[in-house]
């Protein structure tokens, strides 16, 4: 509990310390709000007319002290004065007023009448102010664009810093374009035609050795006896019946239109790869290097000796 009361006091101290950094506030200020709130009027009066000829102040500390002043003088029937001082302040600040709890109501009412004197001024004073934080807000909108324009140029320039052009010159075999099946093509990078030489030579090829195996099937052997001058001999025959003559056609044609078709599709495709064969291709590629990372130190290692009360000791230091 103790604790917490000392933490609660630590940041009491220091949090009026930390507004003040924030906000300086004049030391003359805050000496003179102290002198009018024990009623000296006439000095508070004097010393902030000379602290104001002084200059070099903050509008929130001119306004300040033209108001002491003008309380002040009106405390002490200077109503002159005390006029001369209101009106500056409603100069610096057109809609300021007087708290009613902490100031009489006289002195309230002396600066409402001095406010609806000065309205017309007070007017355009409001209309400059608008004016000049329209012009802060338009400046201050345009160097946040030239900042964020600064910086994305900055980021691109650390980018194209870090951008480097990598060639890589490709070799192509001359005898790749003979090979069947698209070989020419998918050297080429041309993978759409090669499948579709590959896929093409492909079926007509599985045709062809289809029709091959299936025209053999239909062939029939049978051993016959001839007559010799030497006597009978028995001879071996192969033939296709007479019934499946058309069948064995239609295989044969079939054998050896889809055989034609696949060296057709073959020469067309060896054809394309002659002419567009390229012995070397160069691929020019910018790649960005990632972000340099400083090096590390290296791991070190120190060995060191220190005297004990019973003789020597040793010790290691390992840093990394």
């Amino acid at each position: 509990m103790s604790r917490c009361l000392r933490l609660l006091l630590l940041l009491g101290l220091l949090a009026p310390s930390t507004v003040f950094a924030e906000e300086p506030v004049d030391a003359e200020v805050v000496t003179l709000r102290a002198t009018y709130e024990h009623g000296r009027y006439a000095e508070v009066l004097e010393r902030a007319g000379t602290r104001i000829d002084r200059g070099r102040l903050e509008d929130k500390d001119l306004a300040e002290l033209h108001k002491l002043a003008g309380l002040s003088a009106f405390h002490l029937n200077r109503n002159e004065d005390s006029a001369r001082h209101f009106r500056a302040l409603l100069r610096l600040e057109p809609d300021f007023n007087l708290d009613p709890f902490s100031v009489p109501p006289p002195a309230v009412q002396h600066l409402d009448g001095i406010r609806e004197q000065m309205s017309a001024e007070l007017e355009l004073v409001r209309q400059e102010r608008r004016l000049r934080l329209e012009r802060e807000r338009t400046a201050t909108e345009r160097l946040e664009r030239e900042r964020v324009a600064a910086e994305e140029q900055r980021r691109r320039i650390e980018v194209l810093s870090r951008q480097v052009t990598v060639r890589q010159v490709e070799s192509r075999s001359f005898l790749v374009n003979f090979v069947p099946f698209g070989a020419g093509q998918f050297q080429q990078g041309r993978t759409g035609l090669g499948t579709l030489l590959a896929a093409s030579e492909g079926v007509l090829a599985v045709t062809s050795i289809i029709s091959f195996f299936a025209y053999d099937s239909l062939v029939e052997t049978q051993t016959v006896t001839v007559d010799d001058v030497r006597g009978p001999l028995k001879v071996t025959v192969r033939y296709i019946p007479t019934a499946r003559a058309r069948e064995a056609e239609a295989w044969t044609g079939l054998k050896w239109g889809s055989a034609a078709g696949f060296y057709a599709v073959y020469a067309a495709g060896v054809i394309d790869a002659l002419l567009r064969h390229q012995d070397r291709v160069v691929n020019t590629n910018i790649e960005t290097l990632p972000p340099f990372a400083p090096e590390q130190d290296p791991p070190r290692a120190s060995l060191h000796l220190f005297p004990t009360s019973g003789g020597a000791g040793a010790g290691f230091t390992l840093a990394f």
